[in-house]
Formats: C-alpha cells, structure tokens, sequence
C-alpha cells in the first residue's frame, strides 16, 4: 500500500472524519448514484476535490487490493488559507510577499519551490485545487523539510484571488518571456510572484490580472528555465531589492536623526 493512498469505504469515511489534510478522493465511476452522497456532503463541506474513475485505475492505485469503489490521497500537511499568509506577515510587520503557482504539475519543481520559499522568508505559497500537484509526500521529500514550516493555501480559483489581494494592496508580478527584465524592475513593497506550469506557462486570464510581465535575462541558446529555477531566481530578487530598500531606510532615518 502507498503510504500516500488509503482505500476501503470505512478507511476513507474514517479520514475525511478525522478532519486530517486530504488532497483529493477517487470513486468508481460506475457505481450506484446515490451510495456516496453522505460522503459527496462531506467533501464538499470540507471543500475537498473528488473524482470519478473507472475500475481499472482503482484497481491500479490500490495494488489490486480490496478498495470498495473509494480512494483517497492523504496530504503531506493541512492547507493554510489566504487569511494565514497575510496574517503571518503582518506579524512579522512585513509586506506580504506571496508565492503564486499556475498549475505547476511537478511534485519536485513544487518541493524545491516550497525550500526557497522557506529560505527568503516569504510568508505563503498559493496553488490551485485542480490540474495542480498537492501536497504530497514526493513534494514534502523534495522540500527537505520545508513544507512543515511553509503555508501553502490550496484554492479554487487563482483569478479571483489575484483580486481579492489585490484589493488588499498586492502588486502582482507575473514572471514570463517577453517582460520588463526583473532586475531592472521595482519588486519591492506587497508582492505576489507568479510561476507558469512547466509546459504553457501562465495562463491567459492570470495574465491579463498581472500588474506587471517580468523577465529573467537568457544570454545563452537555450529559451527558457525550469520553473523552480526560474522561481527561486525571481524569489531572492524580491529578497535582495527588499533587502536594499530596508537598509536605504535606515540611512535616510539615522542621516535625518543626526540633522
């Protein structure tokens, strides 16, 4: 058995009760309609992702094991919300920094995110609930740790949260070919940094709600980076430009101080 999946109807009715971090369920899809409208109730209310599959890909998941038509992949840890992350930095009396993943579908690119995250004091990570890696045990390996220490918000629609913080002072940066290079532009102050999925990059409506293209410089023969790559890079940008600005602050306070 996965250490990740749990199958069986009372194992997975058992979970989703426990209220432990569930990242999505999986029902035979030709199934009697109404048995699994309790558990139907339940997921919704829990606002968890489900689908229906045909017997084949139970069958493969469980290792043919006894699965009674229900399978269910456990989170590596509980989701945070959008409220978290902008609690967390006005807690630490900081802008809010925010990493944004567009369907990002590589458990290793989402961990290595997750530890540069961790390591330029970023307050959160947003990702979306479908056509997304979760939080899954590859995910918690590759981040070394990080995971337990970073918020990641799960949601159901980035457009509509690229607003809502908008309205809550974030800039939004999106970083693609094309842009205004990152090192000549201002990343400082609140900050959502988005990522594209490794193959179509940001999508047309995220786009169209960024504040801003930005672009890393590629003087070689190849076009593009890898998403954590290219993450990472645009992630110690925002350090080191708010790092600078924080440090000119404190001269301008001490020269005006010893005027």
């Amino acid at each position: 058995m996965n250490e990740e999946i749990v199958y069986g109807k009372n194992p997975v009715v058992e979970l989703l009760k426990s209220g432990k971090p569930v990242n999505k369920v999986l029902f035979l899809a030709d199934g009697p309609g109404g048995r699994n409208q309790d558990m139907l109730a339940l997921l919704h209310e829990r606002n968890i992702p489900y689908q229906f599959v045909d017997r084949q890909t139970l069958d493969r998941l469980s290792n043919r094991e006894r699965h009674q038509g229900m399978l269910a992949y456990v989170a590596a840890r509980e989701y945070a919300s959008i409220e978290d992350i902008l609690a967390l930095a006005k807690e630490r009396q900081e802008d809010p920094f925010i990493l944004m993943l567009d369907e990002i579908e590589d458990p290793h690119n989402l961990g290595a995110l997750l530890r540069t995250v961790d390591a330029v004091g970023a307050h959160g990570v947003i990702i979306p609930k479908r056509r997304s890696v979760a939080l899954t045990g590859t995910v918690a390996k590759t981040s070394a740790g990080a995971v337990e220490h970073v918020l990641v918000a799960r949601v159901s629609n980035l457009v509509q949260t690229l607003q809502e913080l908008k309205k809550q002072g974030c800039w939004v940066s999106g970083a693609e070919a094309g842009g205004k290079q990152a090192f000549e532009s201002d990343l400082t102050g609140p900050r959502v940094i988005i990522i594209g999925s490794e193959g179509k990059g940001i999508g047309r409506l995220i786009r169209e709600n960024c504040d801003e293209i930005v672009s890393l410089p590629m003087k070689g023969m190849v076009t593009s980076l890898n998403a954590s790559v290219a993450g990472s890079i645009m992630l110690y940008e925002v350090l080191r430009q708010r790092a600078m600005s924080n440090a000119e602050g404190a001269k301008r306070e001490t020269t005006g101080q010893q005027g």
